[in-house]
């Protein structure tokens, strides 16, 4: 993976592709790799790259394969026993998404849809983005909610011709931002008095467009995702400041178990993963079309919704991390009981055997850094009108410059993703 990402950092994906290839142990993009180990999110690395690269076909199997085999993971309070029954390493088992990245897979893949102008594609991973925000909703906090996923899907099912679905999209993108560029759409969408209070204060004063069809005209929809998210890396932290943050969670029997290690000087740190610092989420993008200056407004701020959630669960990983040495602690402790025994039998074969068991369960404790790394920092959007015909969209952003040509016929639309992953 740091093989891919620093290609990405040189503006070379398809550098970046090859060396997720060779890990995927696949010798092309054309196939798909064994959904074992990590294989499923690094097919989400795959599929990310690959739009970055307008290959939109691929990345939406990708990202549509990697979903169905990703699970949710619960890092509420009540999970954290579970969490910490790994005696080795978080990242020995099986790799489960945090809220946000199920949710942003369904909201990467609308795009991949749009830009290939498939609207029940798009509608699909609508649905599926609905069922995971309903259930997020019943069990997370309303912060995992995303915003962007729902103005894709409402602009799915508006150009579907199902209005009404369209406005209950648009809505709960309202939710959680502004999205100036939804006014004249939505004026245009509304017929009569708009029973959302959020939509009927957003069209406040907007006067209603004539239809594309009766001007000639034609809508353009560009988003663009740019930067990288913060990365997980490793950290060693103080077993007292350890204990410290998590004094309102672990249990009294293993505060006082570690507190007497401490003393001991068998436990004086915990190895567990933190966020290092994102790539060019502060960036700003230009966009020009036919050489002329376009608005962007901001669509999402990935980073934060990736900092956020990380705060919620970063005392859960540090008890995780705490339960699980002091279990490997144990461990040893059995393993140099039973050399004691041995070595009455067996010298220093035994002790060697002793030694062995738990400087293995040391080293295998790696703190578990996985995530959809190619994941965007942030991502902007423009919705204008322009006349029909060969169009011109010019982005700069992160050192890049990205040309597309578009051909809109009159009363139709197009969408073009841009992804600047570096």
């Amino acid at each position: 993976m740091r093989t891919a990402l620093q290609a990405l950092d040189r503006g070379a994906p398809a550098e970046a592709v090859a060396a997720l290839n060779e890990e995927l142990e696949v010798d092309t993009t054309a196939e798909l790799p064994s959904l074992e180990g990590d294989n499923a999110l690094l097919l989400l690395d795959r599929g990310n790259v690959l739009l970055s690269m307008d290959r939109y076909k691929l990345s939406a199997r990708d990202l549509g394969t990697a979903d169905k085999s990703i699970d949710l993971l619960d890092m509420s309070r009540g999970a954290a026993d579970a969490l910490g029954k790994y005696l080795f390493s978080d990242d020995a088992g099986p790799y489960k998404a945090p809220a946000y990245e199920k949710l942003l897979i369904n909201t990467v893949n609308m795009m991949n849809y749009l830009a290939q102008r498939d609207l029940s594609g798009a509608r699909v991973e609508a649905r599926r983005l609905v069922v995971m925000q309903n259930y997020l909703r019943d069990h997370e906090e309303e912060t995992a909610l995303i915003g962007l996923g729902s103005y894709l899907a409402g602009f799915a099912f508006e150009k579907s011709g199902q209005p009404d679905e369209a406005l209950l999209h648009y809505d709960d993108a309202l939710r959680h931002g502004p999205y100036p560029s939804l006014r004249s759409p939505l004026r245009a969408l509304t017929r009569g008095e708009p029973r959302s209070p959020r939509i009927a204060a957003l069209i406040e004063g907007v006067d209603p467009l004539p239809p594309l069809g009766e001007t000639g005209e034609a809508e353009l929809v560009v988003v663009v995702g740019f930067g990288r998210v913060p990365q997980k890396v490793p950290q060693r932290l103080p077993i007292g400041l350890a204990l410290t943050l998590v004094a309102d969670d672990i249990s009294p029997t293993d505060r006082a178990r570690a507190n007497a290690l401490a003393a001991k000087g068998l436990v004086t740190w915990i190895n567990y993963p933190t966020l290092a610092r994102g790539k060019g989420g502060y960036s700003i993008p230009t966009l020009k079309l036919d050489g002329r200056p376009q608005r962007m407004e901001q669509a999402l701020d990935v980073e934060a919704q990736v900092r956020s959630a990380w705060k919620r669960s970063e005392g859960t990983v540090i008890l995780s991390a705490i339960t699980r040495t002091l279990a490997r602690v144990a461990a040893g402790e059995v393993a140099q009981g039973a050399t004691e025994a041995a070595a009455e039998d067996s010298g220093p074969l035994g002790l060697l055997a002793g030694l062995l068991t738990s400087a293995t369960l040391s080293a295998l404790d790696t703190p578990d850094t996985r995530g959809w790394s190619t994941l965007p920092a942030r991502i902007a959007i423009t919705r204008t009108r322009v006349r029909a015909g060969a169009h011109e969209v010019v982005v700069s952003v992160r050192g890049e410059v990205r040309r597309v040509r578009v051909n809109v016929p009159a009363g139709s639309w197009a969408f073009v993703p841009v992804m600047v992953l570096r």
